[in-house]
């Protein structure tokens, strides 16, 4: 069987079952599992398309065993942010724009190719969705380099 790559960005959220909720409806992933104690999610894993995103609850003390924090007070600012490839951005920010996300900038097109648009979740992480396919991009670049060469 072969190796699917993946990279699964993991967040601590201040309040963890509020987040989940809110990347469920607001930019439509689903639960994969969620492991929690009442209110403190020790791992919550979200799909959306074959991809993943991990959260947990921070601790009330700011330490874990890697050093993590929740965002906290960074005066608005988001340490990261997390990128989809999605088949349709418009689609994608009506739903969210209807679930209350936060936008930063509505649908637009990009200079290096795509569409693409920006909001907060409830905590301030950032989120591009777009359609832009980076390995699309790749693969032609690769084609047209072994037309050059042949």
């Amino acid at each position: 069987m072969p190796v699917k790559p993946a990279i699964m960005p993991c967040r601590l959220y201040d309040n963890a079952p509020a987040a989940i909720d809110f990347i469920c409806k607001a930019f439509g992933f689903t639960r994969l599992a969620v492991h929690a104690d009442g209110a403190t999610v020790h791992n919550a894993q979200l799909a959306y398309d074959g991809n993943v995103v991990m959260l947990s609850s921070g601790s009330r003390d700011g330490r874990n065993q890697f050093d993590m924090t929740p965002i906290g007070n960074l005066n608005g600012q988001s340490p990261m942010c997390i990128c989809l490839v999605i088949d349709d951005p418009d689609a994608h920010f009506a739903v969210a724009k209807a679930a209350g996300a936060r936008i930063i900038t509505e649908p637009h097109d990009n200079d290096y190719g795509g569409r693409s648009y920006e909001a907060r979740d409830l905590e301030g992480v950032v989120w591009s969705f777009g359609n832009y396919d980076p390995w699309a991009d790749a693969a032609n670049t690769a084609a047209n380099a072994s037309v050059e060469q042949a």
